[in-house]
């Protein structure tokens, strides 16, 4: 293997699009491994750990190319690769140059350009360093602002909603918010949901993608979907956009349904939400994940007769399984966080103690992740464990390495899985899990899959379904429907 470095300077694309470009490159036959971003502390850190060396001038505005690659052939292909993977990302809907007007050089220009259109939503995707001065630029500009951005100091994001609450309510959405529907328009990681009377309000964003999923099922469109960052329900955060989210749902002619997701929140801040939604004028379910509301499928049917239509029940499995191996140990690798969440709600009162990085209970705390302990259940999406590599929505292969090394634990009784689709997420992912998936069966471990998707989707939602059968895998269209299969092959073991 030979290692190929460059710096190109000037070129700035995010973080989520570099992550696909990444991904293109390390698909290339004879490509060891690869890492095209821009070249910020963080990721130089992380090509250097990587083996690569990196030149001394390199910073954040300049972007950082590494590989590592068999031979000449096999590097004249990845470059190849990355040049057309950087020209598909950076292609405006309108093609590349169908605009003249040069390009705003920061992002207070290029927030003010977009306001002085109307009222309009700015993206913040930088390393978590950074966003909070890009998303005070867009808010000063009199913009909505979407912090994708993870890693992002509590006391910066609590400052920043404070800030935007001064300005007169400018909504922050964020950080860490992977999800958002803008009037039929996806943004982060978003299904292809038909449009509707249901606005959503998400403190979580597979937890949202679920939801919405399981609208579409049932024939209910989706107005709006506003995420709010995972820690908006949290005691320091105190719900403080989840609030201007509710109210401008209720002022939004197009919504006669609000529905708020969280994952399990901070009681007192709870209490709070619940007391400001009494008194909107529209009606809102509330799904506060714990003990008393654990099931987002029965959340999605109270939306559906609260919307005045007709539930739908999620399609059944499309495969099945006689019990688990023997050992009986649940281990859950999920992608998305309130998934995770959920499956160990409905799984603790069953099983008793489950071990997780994020657990429902501070003494269940996994010592240390890259091991699992008895019933394990991970959230491989937790900032913790993406800082500086891609999420598992868009790269699977720490999660495929992951169950090779559970189906090597003879304690593993059954594997559960999340497979989420929509703009944002990998494009195949069923294709890669298939080889993890067969290899567990093989060996005596059922695979149970949730797979969080609409018929919409760009992935086929029924090829993925086919593509998981095939090798073994019973597929669930509900999570909570998938946890019970799964908790039913350990009773039957």
């Amino acid at each position: 293997m030979s290692a190929t470095v460059e710096l190109r300077h000037g070129g700035y694309l995010d973080s989520v699009a570099l992550m696909q470009v990444s991904r293109d490159v390390a698909a290339v036959p004879g490509v060891g491994s690869a890492l095209v971003a821009m070249a910020t502390e963080l990721n130089v850190d992380l090509a250097r750990g990587m083996g690569f060396t990196v030149p001394a001038e390199a910073g954040p505005n300049d972007m950082l190319v590494a590989l590592e690659t068999e031979d000449p052939a096999a590097r004249a292909a990845a470059l190849d690769e990355l040049e057309a993977a950087l020209r598909r990302v950076s292609q405006s809907p309108a093609g590349v140059g169908a605009s003249a007007e040069a390009p705003p050089l920061t992002t207070g220009a290029a927030a003010r350009r977009l306001a002085a259109d109307g009222p309009g939503v700015a993206l913040v995707s930088t390393p978590g360093r950074y966003a909070f001065t890009e998303a005070v630029d867009a808010l000063d500009a009199g913009l909505h602002v979407m912090v994708f951005s993870d890693n992002v100091p509590l006391e910066q994001e609590v400052a920043l909603k404070e800030y935007a609450a001064t300005l007169g309510g400018g909504l922050v959405m964020g950080p860490d918010c992977g999800t958002a529907v803008l009037g039929g328009v996806g943004l982060g990681f978003a299904n292809v949901v038909r449009p509707g009377p249901v606005g959503i309000v998400a403190a979580s964003g597979t937890g949202a993608q679920h939801l919405m999923c399981l609208l579409d099922g049932a024939g209910v469109g989706v107005s709006h979907c506003l995420g709010v960052g995972g820690r908006d329900l949290s005691g320091p955060v105190g719900a403080r956009s989840t609030l201007r989210a509710l109210d401008l749902l209720a002022a939004d002619p197009d919504t006669q349904v609000i529905v708020l997701v969280s994952k399990p929140p901070a009681a007192e801040v709870a209490r709070r939400v619940e007391a400001h939604a009494r008194g909107l004028s529209t009606p809102v379910v509330l799904a506060l994940l714990g003990p008393e509301e654990a099931d987002l499928t029965r959340v999605a049917h109270r939306v559906v007769d609260a919307a005045g239509a007709s539930w739908a029940e999620p399609e059944e499995s499309s495969g099945s399984l006689d019990h688990g191996r023997p050992g009986g140990m649940l281990r859950g690798l999920f992608a998305g966080g309130t998934l995770c969440d959920e499956t160990m709600l409905l799984a603790a009162p069953v099983l008793g103690e489950i071990r997780s990085n994020v657990p429902l209970r501070p003494e269940w705390a996994l010592p240390d992740p890259a091991t699992s302990l008895g019933h394990t259940v991970l959230d491989l999406g937790d900032d913790r464990l993406t800082a500086g590599r891609p999420h598992p929505m868009i790269d699977q292969s720490l999660r495929v390495a992951r169950i090779s090394q559970e189906v090597a634990d003879p304690l593993c009784g059954v594997l559960l899985l999340d497979v989420v689709l929509g703009h944002g997420a990998t494009a195949d992912p069923a294709a890669e899990l298939v080889a993890a998936v067969e290899e567990a069966v093989t060996a005596g471990v059922p695979v149970v899959v949730s797979l969080v998707g609409t018929r919409d989707d760009p992935q086929d939602r029924a090829r993925q379904r086919a593509m998981l059968h095939a090798a073994g895998a019973a597929v669930h269209a509900s999570n909570s429907a998938a946890t019970r299969a799964a908790l039913d092959l350990l009773a039957r073991e």
